[in-house]
């Protein structure tokens, strides 16, 4: 697969706390240098993000990062509040303990009230693979289809561990014809991006690829 064609996938990724301005600003730069889908930054600098790249970038944040045992209530408020900034695009985190109770239909309910507030906005709900059975996958991924989300996503990137081609393997066969497949966490080769794909992720969440690319040294996320 084209390099070009790969980047074309890729959310470009900075979600660090220490994460300043000048450091924003570069990834911004690069990913429209290098074309990517969109930018992955936290939510306090989402607007001055859209001012910096205005239509030139989707902008992309996360909500209830990285632990998303939040309220509802409480993720609502930063999704409308990154929407009102001018976030395209919304990452948000379940409570994962909801999962592990199985309460599945609380987590449905709370997907469900950030997609009505992300209208026609991009909603990608990141499960935490790493830290559900696949059991708790396959129902994940039947509450992401119900509440009618755009994407399931893998990982944070800030757990154990983060995308496994297993667990796209998982998704495919148990989302919804709605439902696209995001792969973030850990994801350090070409290779492995170009296998990602192949399996049918849509996006690629990662700081690395760009690195590569670049020929620098590739760490993070």
């Amino acid at each position: 697969m084209d390099v070009k064609e790969i980047l074309k996938h890729v959310d470009h990724t900075l979600l660090t706390q220490t994460a300043t301005w000048a450091e924003i600003k570069q990834i911004c730069d690069d990913a429209i240098t290098y074309g990517t889908a969109s930018v992955c930054i936290p939510p306090a600098y989402v607007k001055q993000v859209k001012e910096y790249v205005q239509d030139k970038m989707a902008v992309c944040t996360v909500i209830g990062f990285p632990n998303g045992y939040m309220t509802t209530a409480a993720k609502e408020f930063e999704t409308r509040d990154a929407l009102t900034n001018g976030a395209d695009e919304i990452d948000m985190v379940i409570n994962i303990g909801w999962a592990k109770d199985g309460k599945f239909d609380c987590i449905e309910e709370e997907i469900r009230t950030l997609k009505k507030a992300c209208g026609s906005k991009i909603l990608k709900v990141i499960i935490e693979t790493c830290l559900l059975t696949d059991e708790e996958k396959i129902r994940m991924c039947e509450a992401v289809t119900k509440a009618g989300a755009d994407y399931i996503k893998t990982s944070t990137g800030f757990s154990k561990a983060g995308a496994t081609f297993e667990d796209i393997k998982l998704f495919s066969e148990h989302i919804g014809p709605n439902v696209k497949m995001k792969a973030a966490g850990g994801i350090s080769s070409l290779d492995d991006a170009e296998k990602f794909l192949s399996l049918g992720a849509d996006r690629l969440g990662t700081s690395r690829i760009i690195k590569l690319v670049k020929q620098e040294e590739a760490t993070g996320y």
